[in-house]
């Protein structure tokens, strides 16, 4: 086995490991209200959300393409191939994959141990863009596009990540509002009711296009190395093994639940009642549906959090933790770059090392960071059974101050 070939498989355990922490990350985004309002027992929610996440990999590959397309520039101007890229079978742009891998996987387990709902999407492509600007230059990184159309990161990724949650807020708002008018002479035990089987099937829907946006990025990822290694040459297609390995990584991460990120989405941000859960959903499902269509790489966490926001907004006297919410913008805000800065560290190592030995010293780096964060989250568990205790205003994070059962 020559050398480039195990970084290549390097790249590929590490891409599904961390479709896997995309997984546990973003369940939240779909389950937090419904577990939240007792709509769905904890467990019952992450094993529909995995199924569902695992059905819809499969419905569409346009961001998957995206992410093979519109971050490294992997042709020169002629749009032929760039050589520093595919000489020894890629072995350059394969230690730039690997290197922005790890700086996304860094950040997601970070925010997960401090319970912040950061996006998963923005940790991967920062921690690719570090690592192409380390390994490339500034001019390395697609940022545009051909100029024609906004097919580069500033069209397919950072715009998205600017509207995706002020769009999604504005329709749950409207959607709680009208809502509560609607239902104002109905008997709140019926409507509560009601609005729980709701919740079901609009989380389910939340849960089909979290797969068909979030389980593609990775699926994008491993195929971009795939084309540097020169074991596949479309770059409008993605190998069915590829898409049924993310898929089944991104469901069993679903199925094993992100407590913590659960926690704060389902009690820290608002107190939430069935019609605002199922106002939230049907908004999130609707942003993150469209964008899939369009091959946008939208924030899934942003447009879950920006949903419950607006029922929030949208339901006359609700309270809206705004404290909770200032430290999620934070989070949002220095993840691209610090993610960046992870995966352009990961880059420097390796090529200060040089070779084989250098993509092996990244992997133990990332082992033992993850090891160390797994300990630490072990000291104060969140989990099944205490996820819905009651939200402690001066708690700092997203563990709970009772060991309270589950709703």
């Amino acid at each position: 086995m020559n050398p480039e070939l195990i970084v290549l498989v390097l790249v590929v355990i590490t891409a599904l490991a961390f479709d896997f922490t995309n997984g546990f990350h973003d369940t939240a985004n779909a389950m937090a209200t419904s577990i939240a309002t007792g709509a769905l027992t904890p467990r019952v929610a992450v094993a529909l959300s995995g199924v569902l996440n695992l059905i819809g990999a499969f419905l569409s590959v346009e961001v998957a393409l995206t992410v093979t397309n519109a971050v490294v520039h992997i042709q020169d101007s002629s749009g032929a191939p760039r050589p520093e890229l595919t000489a020894d079978h890629g072995h350059a742009l394969l230690v730039i994959v690997l290197a922005g891998l790890i700086g996304g996987i860094v950040w997601n387990l970070l925010t997960w141990l401090l319970g912040l709902p950061s996006s998963s999407s923005h940790a991967l492509f920062g921690g690719l863009i570090g690592s192409t600007i380390a390994g490339l230059g500034i001019a390395g990184v697609n940022w545009a596009g051909d100029g024609s159309k906004l097919d580069g990161v500033i069209g397919k990724v950072i715009l998205p990540a600017v509207l995706s949650p002020l769009v999604a807020a504005i329709v749950a708002a409207i959607g709680t509002r009208l809502v509560f008018a609607i239902t104002v002479g109905v008997a709140r035990r019926w409507s509560e009711r009601g609005f729980r089987w709701g919740q079901i099937g609009t989380a389910s829907l939340v849960s089909l296009a979290h797969g068909t946006n979030d389980a593609q990025k990775t699926m994008g990822v491993i195929t971009l190395a795939l084309l540097a290694y020169g074991a596949w040459t479309d770059t409008h297609a993605v190998p069915f093994w590829v898409k049924l390995a993310c898929a089944l990584a991104i469901a069993l991460g679903t199925y094993l639940g992100g407590w913590r990120i659960i926690r704060t989405l389902g009690k820290g941000l608002v107190e939430i009642s069935s019609p605002q859960g199922m106002a939230a959903e049907s908004a999130s499902a609707a942003v993150i549906l469209t964008s899939s269509h369009l091959g946008f790489a939208l924030s899934t966490t942003h447009v879950a959090t920006g949903s419950i926001l607006g029922t929030g907004l949208g339901r006359p006297g609700a309270e809206v933790r705004w404290g909770v919410a200032g430290r999620m913008v934070v989070a949002w805000l220095i993840t691209l770059p610090c993610a960046g800065l992870v995966g352009a560290a990961m880059w420097w190592i390796a090529h200060l090392i040089g070779g084989l030995p250098g993509a092996i010293a990244i992997v133990v780096v990332l082992v033992a960071l993850a090891g160390a964060m797994w300990l630490r989250a072990r000291r104060k568990p969140v989990h099944a059974g205490n996820v819905n205790a009651e939200w402690d205003a001066s708690s700092a994070g997203a563990e709970p101050v009772s060991a309270g059962g589950a709703r």
